[in-house]
Order: C-alpha cells, then sequence, then structure tokens
C-alpha cells in the first residue's frame, strides 16, 4: 500500500523522504471538536447513505455517525444536503495556478466550487523531473533548501496536490525535441532522472506517447524508464500512444500500454480512456474486454475518465503528423515553408482532420488574438482558404488549443459504467472541463441520463480513486481520515462552464472543507488555503 507524508510549513525541514503518516482509530467520545457537520446524508465512499454528522478536530476527522457526541466550536446544519468525501482528480493540469504568486490563484477556485480536494499533475508526461522543486520542498535526500524550496515552502495552497515524473520532460531534458533513440548513456541518465524524482516523492511516470517528442519513444524505451518507477513502487500512467487510427490504433495502444506494465511489472492506468473518432466510435466493449482480460490474468489496471464528447488538445497534435514535428517548433515552420514538405503533409493533416470528425469539430480555445470561440470551418469560410490552410496559418502565428468533439455518447457510458474508471477533469483552460467535469458528471450522468447513481459518482470521484492509488486517509469518510469533506445541494449542483463561456464557476457546492479549513462556506470562498502537496513514500533501496 502506498502511503504519502503528511506535512506543514513549520516542519517541512525535518522530515525525511521516507516520513509515513498512518490514520489513527476512531475515537469513542469525541470532544471539543472544532467543526461538525449535522444532518446531512452522508456517503462515506463505500458504504450506504445515512443522517448524520461529521466531527472534525484540527485536521482530523474524529467522528461520523448519527449525531456526535461532546461540544464543538461551531455546527454547521446541512440538512437535505449531501455530505461526501472531498473528491480526488486524478489527473489535471493545474500546475501553473498552483505555482502562481497569487495567492487567490493557488486557491484553485474552479476545483473548490466542484468540490475537488486533491488532484494529480505532472500527467501526459510532463511531470518536472525536479519534483522537491514541484512540491516547494527540500530535497531531503542532499539535507537542503534549495532555492525553489526557499522560494515556494511558505506558499499555501487552496487543494491538495500529488505528481508524476513525466516522460516527455525527462527525454527533453537529456535528448531534445528530436526523433531519435537515446544513446545507452542518455538512457542511463534518464533512469537517474526518474529514480531521483520518485526519491523526492513522484507517484510514478506518466507519459504522453501520442505527444512528440515522447512519440518518438519506443516501446523498449518506455520500459526502462517505467522499471525504475517500479522500483520504487510507482505506477505508470499513460496517455496512450493512439486514442484513435493515428498509428498503432487504439487496441494497439492500449496493448502497447499493457505491455509496458507487464514488462515493467508496474501497476497501470489509462489517462482519460476514450475512443477519438469517427474511426473507432463503438469501440468501448473492446477495448473494456481488453482491460478487463488483463486484469483477469493478474495485471494492475485501472482509468479515469472525463465527463464530455469534446476533448482537449493542441491545434499541431490534432493535425500534424508527428514527423512535421522533429526538432520542435522552428523546424516545423521552415517546413510550411517548403514546398516539398508540405507535398507530403498536407494530405496526411486532411486525414487527420476527417478523423477528427471534420473542421466544423475542432474549436479554437485558445491562441493568436481573433480566433479563439470559432470553429476551424467558420475560420476557413471567412477566410474563403481550404480548413488546413487555416490550420497552417494558425500555427505560423503560435500553437493554439482545440476542443475537438469527437466521441460517442455509447462508449462514454460503457466506460464510466467499470468499476476500474475513475472521475478526472484532464483540466485545461480555455476548455470547460476546468472549471466543470465533477459538476458535468453527477447533472448529466446521474440526475439526467441514469448512466451511474449517485453513490456510483461519488464513490468513482473520492473513495475508489484513493484507493487504486493508495491515497491512506483519504476519499474516506471516517474517523482518523485527513479532514477533507464537502457538502453539496442535490437539487443545484451543476455546472455553468460550457464551450461558449469556459470559465464559469459551477453552482451548488455549500461548503467545502481541506485539511480542517473551511474553504467553502454556504457557497461562497472564505481564502482559507488548507491544501498540501502529497509526496509519495520511495520503496526499495534507500535512497542516496
Amino acid at each position: 500500500m502506498i502511503r504519502y507524508m503528511k506535512f506543514t510549513t513549520a516542519t517541512i525541514a525535518l522530515l525525511s523522504a521516507t516520513t509515513l503518516w498512518a490514520p489513527q482509530g476512531a475515537a469513542e467520545a469525541p470532544t471539543g471538536a472544532d467543526l461538525v457537520i449535522r444532518g446531512g446524508t452522508i456517503y462515506t465512499g463505500d458504504a450506504a447513505p445515512f443522517r448524520g454528522d461529521v466531527a472534525i478536530r484540527d485536521d482530523r476527522i474524529i467522528y461520523v455517525g448519527p449525531k456526535a457526541p461532546g461540544t464543538s466550536a461551531r455546527t454547521i446544519d446541512v440538512t437535505g444536503l449531501i455530505v461526501a468525501p472531498g473528491f480526488i482528480d486524478p489527473h489535471a493540469h493545474v500546475n501553473e495556478a498552483l505555482a502562481s504568486k497569487d495567492p487567490a490563484t493557488r486557491l484553485v477556485l474552479p476545483f473548490l466550487t466542484q468540490g475537488v480536494t486533491t488532484a494529480f499533475i505532472g500527467v501526459d508526461g510532463y511531470g518536472d523531473p525536479e519534483v522537491a522543486r514541484t512540491f516547494g520542498i527540500a530535497d531531503a535526500r542532499a539535507g537542503g533548501e534549495g532555492v525553489a524550496g526557499l522560494e515556494q515552502s511558505s506558499r499555501d495552497f487552496g487543494i491538495n496536490f500529488a505528481t508524476y515524473v513525466g516522460l516527455g520532460s525527462v527525454r527533453s531534458k537529456v535528448i531534445g525535441a528530436a526523433d531519435r533513440a537515446p544513446t545507452a548513456a542518455e538512457l542511463a541518465t534518464m533512469v537517474g532522472l526518474v529514480d531521483k524524482a520518485m526519491c523526492e516523492g513522484a507517484m510514478g511516470l506518466s507519459t504522453g506517447l501520442f505527444y512528440a517528442p515522447q512519440s518518438y519513444a519506443k516501446r523498449d524505451e518506455v520500459v526502462t524508464l517505467a522499471k525504475a518507477a517500479a522500483a520504487r513502487g510507482g505506477t505508470y500512467d499513460s496517455h496512450i500512444r493512439d486514442e484513435s487510427s493515428y498509428t498503432i490504433g487504439l487496441k494497439g495502444a492500449i496493448e502497447e500500454a499493457l505491455s509496458v506494465g507487464r514488462d515493467a511489472k508496474i501497476p497501470v492506468h489509462i489517462a482519460h480512456i476514450k475512443a477519438l473518432g469517427v474511426d473507432v466510435h463503438g469501440q468501448a466493449p473492446a477495448i473494456i474486454a481488453q482491460i478487463e482480460a488483463a486484469q483477469k490474468a493478474g495485471q494492475i489496471v485501472h482509468a479515469d475518465q472525463y465527463p464530455w464528447s469534446a476533448s482537449g488538445t493542441g491545434l499541431s497534435a490534432a493535425l500534424l503528423p508527428r514527423w512535421a514535428q522533429d526538432g520542435g517548433r522552428a523546424e516545423m515552420l521552415k517546413r510550411f515553408d517548403d514546398s516539398v514538405a508540405m507535398a507530403r503533409m498536407r494530405p496526411e493533416m486532411v486525414e487527420n482532420l476527417r478523423r477528427r470528425g471534420g473542421p466544423e469539430s475542432l474549436l479554437i480555445t485558445s491562441g493568436p488574438a481573433g480566433f479563439e470561440g470559432k470553429t476551424l470551418e467558420r475560420i476557413a469560410k471567412d477566410r474563403a482558404i481550404a480548413p488546413v490552410d487555416a490550420a497552417i496559418l494558425i500555427l505560423k502565428l503560435r500553437e493554439a488549443g482545440v476542443a475537438s468533439f469527437n466521441q460517442d455518447e455509447g462508449d462514454i457510458a460503457a466506460f464510466m459504467k467499470r468499476s476500474w474508471v475513475v472521475t478526472s477533469s484532464d483540466a485545461s483552460q480555455g476548455h470547460p472541463r476546468y472549471y466543470a467535469s465533477f459538476a458535468r458528471k453527477y447533472a448529466t450522468y446521474v440526475k439526467e441520463k441514469g448512466v451511474i447513481d449517485l453513490g456510483t459518482f461519488i464513490k468513482q470521484s473520492s473513495f475508489a480513486t484513493s484507493r487504486l492509488f493508495g491515497l491512506e486517509g483519504r476519499g474516506e469518510l471516517k474517523a482518523g481520515a485527513f479532514a477533507d469533506v464537502i457538502a453539496f445541494d442535490p437539487a443545484t449542483f451543476a455546472p455553468r462552464a460550457d464551450y461558449a463561456q469556459p470559465a464559469l464557476f459551477s453552482t451548488g457546492m455549500r461548503f467545502v472543507v481541506v485539511n480542517g479549513s473551511l474553504a467553502i462556506e454556504n457557497g461562497e470562498a472564505t481564502g482559507l488555503a488548507g491544501g498540501r502537496p502529497l509526496p509519495r513514500s520511495a520503496q526499495g533501496a534507500s535512497c542516496k
């Protein structure tokens, strides 16, 4: 079982890289609670709901039951509300928010207003190998704080967060953006970076094999780095090489991820599982069978899913062939002015656009001024040019983000019903999933469509995630657990953000407690920042 280090700013310098915290047993007669959340319908995470109280002292839950005994400094009446563990998002791009110098941004209010109290960052292969810097803590192995640690150790966060070390970041640091295999010496350096990151508290190795330059990594290279993460008890988290029909196909990419897990002897987590594009719509049952066959054979395999039919990615990733990105942006721009390269590139871009559902299916969510909020089809028509030329026009100016409407609702529902699939956001700016994924899953797939019930939604958003990743003391309402507790109105919990207005806070989340701090009160932010970094304790041989 993976355990996570618990610390505060004041004690940061005293921690070792292997400090553990074990949840305490339930208090028999809790008295002197700081806060009692009274009278709500309680979903503990993995048990039948009941009406009762949750009592909190400091950063711990000290009682969950019909009625909290003893006294409390404050009682909040939540009659009619649903009380649940704080939601856990295992795939989020909130690195910039957490690293911001602005305290209000570090609260990550788009997440708190959905009830998300913990998030995993460093996903899709982008996790900084300098994990101590990511957490803003000392490199305990070296016995010093470091410049980054001194700068960030006093910062407060609105949510808890854990991080991966990423293949893309490691590969770029050692090899750059070139399409080639590492030398033996380079591979050894990459292994060392992964091991160091694991010792500093990374959850495991993340990959984004769809994206250049990670797409240039062969399977054996990935296995070698995954073995380094496995030796420290980590997880292999992968945005697989192909969620569609670009290269090896969806089934082939799933098999590649499974084979990495088998060869590296590491648990496999499939990031934002989906069947992307018209060529693979309807393949969810086959992919489910493929994964469950691996599970029956003894592999640990699970996945997360965001509840949107539109994915979010970069325009270059969506449309450009990977050979056109070899060497990075500077080389890509040269190829746009090379008639021979364009003669090869243009038909491949046309085919990739077809895979995505055509120019009407790509909405520009970020990029050069004047293009945001328009489909590629609209941009092309306004300028009387072909959609591919419109894409090149945009990319010559700068990279752009797109919402790509490319999934089938039947596939979404099929994946959502599996017990090994948990809720995520894949939060990225410009897409409503940053502000509304958990709210949308409840409003759309519980209330409106009835794909899953309320208890399943809560379990997939808290308890199941904590168990898959070994976050002891999180994702469950019980005495001794950390006090990450939410209370929402089942009648009004809903998203406001959509594709036209992606940056609107969700409604109906009435109270959010993070490590005992009341972050949301009566639907309003209090400004309290109770979140903490969650470095994972490394296993295996002693870290140097």
